[in-house]
Order: C-alpha cells, then structure tokens, then sequence
C-alpha cells in the first residue's frame, strides 16, 4: 500500500493557555503566513483516529510570518532504539540560516551518550542520533528553542518546544526481498520470522534503512487522484518513509506473503503477524530492506540511519568535534553495531545473526 499519503483526520483540536488559562477558540495555522499570539505557553491535545496524544508545552513566538516546527517526540513517550530527534519545518530552511537554527538546539543524554545534528539536504528536517544505537533505559532530554529565531526565507521560527523520552528494549527487524520474510530481533535474539510480501515490481519497496515513524491501530490509505486510485482501511499501520510505504495488516495478500511481491510499495502481514509486531514495536525502531527495484531516498522518512556515521556528520552545520566525528558508527546495510569499547564487555552478536535457509541473501561485506 506505499507511494500514497496517509490522510489523517484529527478531531478535537484545541489550545489551553498555560498556568489554567482560558481555552482558546482560534483553529492551528500551519502555514508560512500564520500569526500567532505574543510569547505565550500553550498545550495543544491531539485526537486523531479516536486516540489522543498530548504534546509538549510551547512557548509561541512574537506574531509575524512564521515557519511552523514540529518536534516529533513526546513527553513521556518511549520510544526505539534508533530513535533520530527530528525537529521538521514546513518551509525550507537555506543553508546560511541552519547554523544559527542548529546553536538553538539542545539534546542532554542520561547515561550520556554523544550524538551530532545532521540536517536533510532539502532542509526541511533536522536529526540528531550518536554513532550507535541508543542504549535501552537512556533518557534522552530535548529542547527546541526556536521561538522567534530568523529561519532565513522571511519568517521566523514559531516556538519553543521541549520532552523527555525513554529509551525501550531493542526491536530490529530485517527484511530481504529475497527470502520474503521479516527478521524479528528482540535484544538481539531472533525471535521470529514473519512472512511478507512487498512491493510488487511497477510499485516497488524501498531498499534501505528505515525507522518506524508512528503507529495507527486503524488508518486509511486513499490515493484517489494519482496513477492507481483506491482507498482502503488499515490495522495495524506502522508508517515507514513521508513517501507512503507502512508495515500493515493485509489479509487479502496472505496467499502471496512468503512467496511473491503484490503490494503497492507496503510490506503485508497477516492480521495475526501484524498485530504481534504492533504490540513489540515502538516508534523509532529501526527496520532494514533489502534488495528490492528502488532505493530509499535520503529525506524519505526519517533516514538519518541511511547514511554511514562518515556521512551524516557531513550534515551538521557547526563543526563536529574529531573524536566524535571519527566514531564508528552501525552499519547502515545490516545494522550491525560497532564492537563494544567497553572493558570486560561482552561483544554484542552480529546483527543480524545467523538464520538457517536466509543467510544467503544478506550482504556479508
């Protein structure tokens, strides 16, 4: 079902002024032009498919053209262990405004664990992730300070945002095309092997490393107006890339799961795998396609993973000191993480491990 845009409704929108303040009744405005009220904190609570999210107190910016900001973690929220802090931007930022965009943004790590920002080529996202995967129970504290802050195309950031995540348990999954079938890595231990059938050959999946960007228990996918009109309902969605490619449940392929690609760009499971996979999942869990007819492109989700460690630091719009810039990072073609520096530690085991009748479709270089 991938190469379509989701179409979420959200319902019951509404802005309470900080400090027990009155509700107010202006709708949210997401475009350049929006005005927005003086220096004022406002908790926003989204409901979208009857499930609501709370998102984290903002300070909004002096009124002007703004550029709308998202900081896409929660207060709260737990979250995988490949989890980029991706701050977005609705208008382009150029690249002689990124550096003093980037001084005002902030990523404290407990136990600490360093980490660099690397901006999407389009500069319309900004990531921050370290050389290897976050350690399970890590508190990883955000803060977004861009209230007013000039972004370089006529408008200024519009607010402060800030949260607190935790780290979960490790969930990896790999997926060659090859094999038709998804790896399931839970600390590290295979511990299942699901089925799926991917994009068929005019509609392909991408190839590359992916995280899980949100979960939708029920969604529907409506393409009406591109090449391949339909609308279909959904359980169990995990979206994949910006482009339209999600995890989901599709019991009319399950015939086809294991055996041969019939998906517009999706990967299919059976309504029992997918509801199993739901229930481990988190988003920011790291999932890796292989050798599939297209290639991820980078900006296409959240990709910060899809580069080598050599590569992304490339991103940063301020110097990223030596050591950190010369780290080895986990391997973006198999997601095998860097050897374990510390003493007496035992070496995490290759990822993904040994799987007797899949092994010769993964890369080994």
């Amino acid at each position: 079902m991938g190469l379509m845009r989701l179409a979420i409704a959200i319902a019951g929108l509404s802005l309470i002024a900080g400090g027990g303040g009155t509700q107010a009744s202006q709708p949210v405005q997401h475009d350049a032009t929006a005005l927005v009220a003086a220096s004022t904190a406002y908790t926003p609570t989204v409901t979208a498919n009857g499930h609501p999210g709370t998102q984290t107190t903002t300070t909004v910016a002096e009124s002007g053209p703004v550029t709308a900001t998202t900081l896409h973690v929660k207060d709260g929220q737990t979250v995988g262990v490949a989890m980029p802090i991706t701050v977005e931007f609705d208008e382009e930022i150029p690249p002689e405004a990124r550096p003093e965009i980037q001084k005002r943004l902030s990523v404290e790590t407990n136990p600490p664990q360093p980490g660099a920002w690397s901006w999407d080529p389009t500069g319309s996202q900004v990531w921050y992730r370290a050389p290897d995967y976050w350690k399970p129970g890590t508190t990883i504290t955000v803060r977004s300070n861009l209230a007013g802050v000039p972004m370089g195309n006529g408008t200024v950031g519009d607010a402060d945002r800030s949260a607190t995540v935790t780290v979960g348990n490790k969930v990896f999954m790999y997926v060659p095309n090859k094999a038709k079938h998804m790896q399931v890595y839970i600390n590290d231990q295979l511990v299942r092997v699901l089925p799926v059938s991917l994009g068929k050959p005019s509609t392909p999946s991408s190839s590359g490393f992916m995280v899980v960007m949100s979960k939708e228990p029920q969604a529907t996918f409506d393409t009406r107006g591109s090449a391949d009109p339909y609308v279909v309902d959904v359980q169990w969605a995990m979206r994949l890339t910006w482009g339209g490619e999600y995890i989901h449940s599709a019991p009319w392929s399950v015939g086809a799961q294991g055996q041969y690609n019939v998906s517009h760009g999706c990967l299919n499971l059976s309504p029992a795998n997918a509801k199993w996979l739901f229930d481990q999942a988190h988003i920011g869990d790291p999932i890796i396609v292989r050798d599939t007819e297209d290639t991820l492109d980078q900006g296409n989700g959240w990709t910060a993973w899809n580069l080598p460690w050599s590569e992304y630091v490339k991103g940063s719009a301020l110097p990223v000191p030596a050591d950190l810039a010369d780290a080895i990072g986990v391997d973006p073609v198999t997601g095998t993480p860097p050897p374990s520096t510390t003493a007496g530690a035992t070496p995490a085991p290759s990822q993904p491990p040994a799987t007797p009748g899949l092994d010769a479709v993964r890369p080994t270089d």
